[in-house]
């Protein structure tokens, strides 16, 4: 039987109003009009709904115990069909997972949770590392917001470029490098680490000495920047990670930090998410939030020098 919402509709004004007049009168309808949907209504249910009493219609033993949840499925079909409401920050409660790489995560974390904290308690963040393998997460909702320097492949996930970032050497305090002035000659004969969640000894750097004729020796891969900013405080091993993402960390630690000898671009910030979030408002403010807290980490570089300002209305695009 083809489900006709129609019906629903009738049945809670009839066992509202418990007449075939009310219930015409409630939905605007005339009396031979509902009397023909009772009929329906009497046919799809087996069961006689209302039968009359002298002067008045009584329900059945079937409708009194429906009833109620009638009611509730036709007001919450009239919520689903109806538009958005102006979002309540205080009242939201819902829950995000948020997937990004480990620099970004530390760098912006404690401000997201500040934010989110002071404006939505009711909202609950789950930061996620990166997976070792490319997923469809994104798209089969297991995560909200996808946030690092990849550009999504698959059609129906937005991305929006929310900053750029560029890379450092990173050193412990006192290393022979840190003496004098660091050219491409020189970094290329220090130990280095890589940082890859997949294991890799080669990245973008490696490319970029191979182009001026040096390489460099990789002593061992890690899967995290921290890790590696870690590894390098006890040892005369270097490693190049974004400027401003390990900041704070590089700070922390009490390491140096040189300007990388070579020409790379700078490396952009993505966050991304799929489209059926477009005009969900609470996500919108998620991606609002997610801006914000970047945007305090690129403020500023640790040089005090004005880092690369945010696009306050990044453009979203479909990936190809």
């Amino acid at each position: 039987m083809q489900l006709d919402l129609n019906l629903l509709t009738a049945l809670d004004a009839l066992l509202e109003e418990g007449s075939v007049a009310g219930a015409a009168a409630r939905l605007h309808l005339s009396a031979p009009a509902m009397s023909r949907t009772l009929g329906r209504l009497r046919r799809a249910t087996g069961d006689q709904i209302l039968v009359r009493t002298g002067w008045t219609m009584t329900p059945t033993p079937h409708a009194v115990a429906i009833r109620g949840q009638v009611h509730e499925l036709v007001q919450q079909a009239g919520a689903v069909l109806a538009p958005q409401q102006p979002l309540d920050l205080a009242r939201l409660q819902r829950s995000f997972t948020l997937q990004c790489h480990d620099a970004i995560g530390t760098a912006i974390g404690p401000a997201l949770l500040a934010i989110a904290q002071a404006r939505a308690p009711g909202v609950t963040l789950r930061l996620l590392a990166e997976a070792s393998a490319d997923t469809n997460d994104l798209r089969h909702g297991q995560i909200d917001l996808e946030i690092g320097s990849a550009v999504p492949a698959l059609p129906e996930i937005r991305h929006e470029t929310i900053g750029h970032d560029r890379l450092v050497v990173a050193m412990r305090a006192g290393h022979p490098l840190a003496a004098g002035k660091l050219d491409a000659g020189r970094y290329a004969r220090a130990g280095h680490l890589t940082v890859s969640r997949r294991g890799r000894l080669s990245d973008p750097v490696d490319k970029a000495l191979a182009a001026i004729g040096q390489r460099r020796r990789v002593v061992a891969s890690v899967p995290t920047s921290t890790a590696a900013l870690l590894f390098v405080r006890q040892s005369d091993l270097v490693v190049a990670v974004p400027e401003r993402m390990c900041g704070a960390a590089v700070a922390a630690l009490g390491l140096a930090t040189l300007p990388l000898p070579l020409k790379l671009a700078e490396v952009p910030v993505n966050h991304a998410w799929h489209q059926r979030y477009d005009t969900d408002n609470a996500h919108a403010w998620l991606r609002a939030m997610v801006r914000e807290a970047m945007a305090t980490v690129f403020a500023e570089d640790r040089s005090g020098r004005p880092g690369r300002p945010v696009a306050r209305a990044a453009r979203k695009t479909r990936s190809a």
